[in-house]
Formats: structure tokens, C-alpha cells, sequence
């Protein structure tokens, strides 16, 4: 375990990445990608790469694939006909979704093997979970490209956390309990005692699995969306789930759940939408009963 850091009462530096990378790098062997993700995502992007191709590569791994299948023939994509073989599923839900799905199990998987004594883990991975759905949602009403990406952006927004839990636990118990539940003030906390807080290092770790720019930076900047480097709209996305989320009181980050209030309605400008655009109550909804199934396909007790 390294040692924690010194506390800081100056101003967090201009970019955080700097004193945030060494954390991020002190568990990189902990949280590496398996290859067969990093396959399929080299082939996703690739121009020449068949549905075949794909599945080929995820068949290699009996076990995420048969998840993968469990998933595709859930209630959650609600498919007519089941889907039997992963170059199917490409076929009916697109090689950018199946990605994602590869990358959300690969992963959960992957920072689970970061164990913590200050968090429970079933409710970090619900937060997850609730976060992405929602944020994939209000991706689709905000018409980003490949809005199936904002569901991991969402799932994985504060797994630089589970880093800071594991390495410096002491001073993360003591933040935890100034913060009293309050997800933000976390945030704000860990910039003064570090010069970097939990986004940072967690787009730090998605940077080192070679994700898209755009996803990173909406993870390590969803506490500052204004402070997004490529992806500002992703970030509020992420920042509004987040938000909802600890609204909801289903997919609250800590628990007992701290109920945050509903955002603006001028926060829903960052995503070229208008407050009354939005009906909050139905698309938490629709999140709930997603909600329920995902998170035991992805191996996430309720």
C-alpha cells in the first residue's frame, strides 16, 4: 500500500492529472484490462472487422460471453427473437453497443478485485449502474453519437474512488465523514487534501485501458463538466446523471442514501435541452426497471 499523501491546504493545481497519475499507477496491475476486451475494442474501430471477426475473439472467453448473451437476451434491449451467438448479437444491436457491454463487464469484474473496508460494494456498483442508464438516457435525448458509451462513462464515473479507498484509506475515512453523505463536497474535499480528487485518477485508469478520449475525459471531469478538455457534453451528462442518481433514492452513492435536490432548470442548457423537455420522474423510471435487471446480470447484488 503507498503512502498517503501529504494533506494540502493550497489551491488544487490547474490540471490534477499530473499529481493524480502516480496514484492512478499504483494500481494499474490491479485493474488491467483482459485482453479479449482490448481485442474487441481494436477491432470495433477497426474499418475491416466482421461481426464474425468479433465474435470469434469474445468466444475465447466462455464465461463473458455467456453474460454477454445473458444481457442481450434480457428485458433490457426487450429483443423479439433470443439472440444465440454473440455475431448475432453485433448484428442486431450494433458493434459500438456490444463494445460497451464488453468494457461494462470487463470492468466490473476488473476494480472489483480493488477491495475497500469504506465502501460497501454492492451499493458502489448500483450508483454505477443507476448513473450509466440514466446517462445513456439523456445521451439519447441530447442525440450524442453512440450514446451507449455514456452508459459506461456513467457505470465507471467513480471508480478513482475505489483506488483512494484502497491506498489511503485513513485520510479517505476521514473526508468520508466530513462530507456527511454529501457526493460533492467529497469531491471538493479530496482536491484540498491531494491536489487531485477521484475523477482524476479514474480518468486516469480509463485513459491506461485505451478508451475513447471522449469517455475519460466525461469521467474526470463529471464533478467539473466546465473544466472538460474534448467532451464538455459528456461531462454534463454524466455530472446530471450523477446528480439524478443521488435523487433517486434507489441509486444513491453511499448509504443511507442522502437525497441531493433536483437540478435547475438551467442546468439542462449544457445539454441543448430545456428543463420542460425533460420529464425527470418517467426517466428515472424507466432507469428503475432497467436497474433491475442489470445489476444482477452484471453480477451486482441488489
Amino acid at each position: 500500500m503507498s503512502a498517503e499523501p501529504a494533506a494540502r491546504t493550497s489551491p488544487p493545481r490547474s490540471d490534477p492529472r499530473t499529481t493524480a497519475a502516480p496514484m492512478a499507477e499504483s494500481v494499474r496491475g490491479l485493474v488491467s484490462p483482459p485482453d479479449v476486451c482490448m481485442r474487441v475494442l481494436e477491432l470495433v474501430r477497426s474499418d475491416t472487422a466482421s461481426a464474425e471477426d468479433i465474435g470469434r475473439v469474445i468466444a475465447t472467453d466462455p464465461a463473458l460471453t455467456a453474460r454477454l448473451l445473458r444481457i442481450v437476451n434480457s428485458p433490457l434491449y426487450a429483443l423479439r427473437s433470443r439472440v444465440e451467438t454473440v455475431s448475432r448479437a453485433i448484428a442486431v444491436l450494433g458493434g459500438n453497443e456490444l463494445s460497451s457491454l464488453v468494457v461494462a463487464v470487463s470492468a466490473v469484474a476488473s476494480f472489483g478485485r480493488i477491495p475497500s473496508t469504506l465502501v460497501n460494494m454492492d451499493t458502489f456498483w448500483r450508483h454505477g449502474v443507476f448513473c450509466g442508464l440514466i446517462a445513456r438516457a439523456l445521451g439519447r435525448r441530447a442525440r450524442v453519437l453512440h450514446p451507449e458509451r455514456l452508459f459506461v462513462a456513467g457505470l465507471l464515473h467513480d471508480i478513482g474512488s475505489l483506488v483512494l479507498y484502497h491506498q489511503v484509506p485513513e485520510t479517505m475515512g476521514k473526508l468520508i465523514g466530513e462530507a456527511a453523505g454529501r457526493e460533492q463536497h467529497l469531491y471538493e474535499l479530496e482536491l484540498a487534501t491531494f491536489g487531485y480528487g477521484h475523477a482524476d485518477v479514474g480518468g486516469l485508469l480509463l485513459e491506461c485501458w485505451s478508451l475513447p478520449e471522449a469517455l475519460h475525459d466525461a469521467v474526470a471531469s463529471h464533478h467539473c463538466p466546465q473544466q472538460a478538455r474534448v467532451a464538455p457534453l459528456e461531462a454534463n451528462i454524466v455530472h446530471l446523471a450523477e446528480k439524478l442518481a443521488n435523487h433517486s433514492g434507489i441509486g444513491g452513492y453511499c448509504e443511507p442514501p442522502v437525497e441531493e435536490p433536483l437540478p435547475a432548470a438551467d442546468a439542462w442548457a449544457a445539454l441543448g435541452l430545456a428543463a420542460d423537455e425533460v420529464d425527470v420522474e418517467e426517466l428515472m423510471g424507466m432507469a428503475g426497471i432497467e436497474f433491475a435487471e442489470l445489476v444482477s446480470l452484471l453480477a451486482v447484488k441488489r
